[in-house]
């Protein structure tokens, strides 16, 4: 296995070294790249990461801040370039994901070519720290409306702390894709599912930012409820265009 971290950042000068840090401790026992996706962050963010002059770690810089489906997507479009690589780790950089978590997602990689793995907030074992009662609703209700809209039976679609196989990821048509916030992961989810994609979830321990300001808003939550409704009908009445439309 030889993973990749995609990290995308946008004024996240502190956040950033921080783990940065804890992923260069990670380094020291097991191998894998970082490869952090920038939009223009005006506090320098990309700066702050080509100071670490490590060799594993790269920046990709984007002109514009344009949501984090795009980042993303542009991630994995540079990632596919080459045969470097197996799988595509996707991972916040405000420390909400825990660098202590990723070994045991890596190690639980389903052996299919074909494979997701999801960190899970919402299964025995998993837990959020430091949000209150009224988000941990929102986000419960999010995942379990999506479950029902879309008929996928895992735990946490919204969760962004994942493991793409790299065969998944050439098997979608990701420039078809054109969610922008948190809404992405939902979808990257629904693609996996159509493409067959083995799914393995593992509980992990999301902890709310410290520093920083979160990218959460009504905004974003508005599309991924409008979003996850349009899907849920076009695969209730056109099951098949779904496929057609994410699965080369």
């Amino acid at each position: 296995m030889k993973p990749v971290i995609l990290i995308p950042t946008y004024n996240e000068s502190i956040a950033i070294v921080e783990l940065l840090n804890s992923l260069a401790t990670l380094h020291n026992q097991r191998d894998f790249d970082v490869l952090v996706i920038d939009d223009n962050s005006p506090d320098k963010t990309a700066d702050i990461v080509d100071n670490f002059e490590l060799p594993w770690i790269k920046v990709l810089r984007r002109p514009d801040k344009a949501g984090l489906g795009a980042a993303y997507r542009a991630g994995f479009a540079e990632v596919l370039k080459s045969d470097q690589y197996t799988h595509v780790v996707t991972m916040d950089a405000d420390g909400s994901h825990r660098v202590e978590d990723l070994p045991m997602m890596l190690d639980a990689v389903h052996a299919s070519d074909i494979s997701i793995t999801l960190g899970t907030r919402w299964i025995k074992g998993g837990s959020v720290v430091n949000w209150p009662i009224s988000r941990k609703l929102l986000s419960r209700a999010g995942t379990a409306y999506a479950r029902i809209a879309l008929r996928i039976p895992l735990h946490d679609l919204t969760g962004g702390f994942r493991v793409y196989s790299v065969t998944l990821l050439r098997r979608l048509n990701l420039s078809e894709m054109t969610a922008t916030g948190y809404c992405f992961q939902i979808e990257m989810a629904m693609a996996s599912n159509l493409a067959g994609a083995s799914a393995v979830e593992v509980p992990i321990t999301f902890v709310e930012r410290i520093n920083g300001v979160s990218k959460m808003s009504n905004s974003i939550v508005i599309e991924a409820i409008w979003q996850t409704t349009l899907w849920g009908l076009v695969r209730a009445l056109r099951p098949n265009a779904d496929k057609l439309h994410y699965v080369k």
